[in-house]
């Protein structure tokens, strides 16, 4: 079984090459992005891109990484602010929604579930850095919120994951399995409003 051996080698043109490769992913998806491509984005030789990542998959992964590290951090500067928890709640979820439903999402999920014989490694690095690194920085958050009052949450780690699914509610599928070109705005208000309405159920505080 093929095993993705981690990226060690870095120059001055990596992170140029890492930001084309970003760009050219989540315009053209997995399928449809080639080396040339971004190469020619990053303004640099095929050579250099290959000389940094020899494989579309590698480059794919670490451009993933990188996207999702990005979000996670923006993620985290909300939460960090003294808002509403509902306010926290709906910004979470909706950035759930939108890299979920977005084509670079998409690509993730699939080749992460297409490539998960030859290349197990996918699959595990991305959870890893990408939803496991999330659940956990807002499972933080609700513990956080707990100590001072503002939800009940008894087992941060389950109701962060749960949180996450109750956004992944009716959307995912449909995109997933194609029965969905396009989701309407009042369908992903109606699951946000449906995930945050659920939760505070379950974990808000009742005076």
């Amino acid at each position: 079984m093929t095993k993705i051996k981690p990226i060690v080698k870095k120059g001055r043109k990596f992170d140029q090459v890492l930001d084309a490769a970003r760009v050219v992913f989540m315009r053209e998806g997995f399928e449809g992005a080639s080396m040339d491509e971004v190469a020619a984005t990053a303004k640099v030789s095929k050579a250099t891109v290959y000389s940094y990542f020899p494989d579309k998959n590698l480059l794919f992964l670490e451009a993933a990484k990188s996207e999702i590290s990005r979000i996670a951090q923006e993620a985290e500067n909300v939460a960090a602010i003294d808002a509403p928890v509902e306010i926290v709640l709906r910004f979470s979820a909706r950035t759930v929604i939108d890299f979920y439903l977005s084509d670079f999402g998409q690509s993730i999920f699939r080749v992460c579930v297409s490539e998960s014989i030859r290349f197990p490694e996918l699959g595990r690095t991305f959870y890893e850095t990408g939803p496991k690194m999330g659940s956990e920085r807002l499972a933080s958050y609700f513990a956080f919120v707990t100590e001072q009052g503002l939800l009940n949450v008894d087992d941060a780690q389950l109701a962060a994951d749960q949180f996450t699914e109750l956004c992944r509610a009716d959307l995912f599928q449909r995109v997933v399995f194609g029965l969905s070109d396009t989701i309407a705005m009042a369908d992903i208000d109606r699951i946000i409003d449906g995930a945050i309405s659920t939760f505070m159920a379950r974990y808000g505080v009742t005076s």
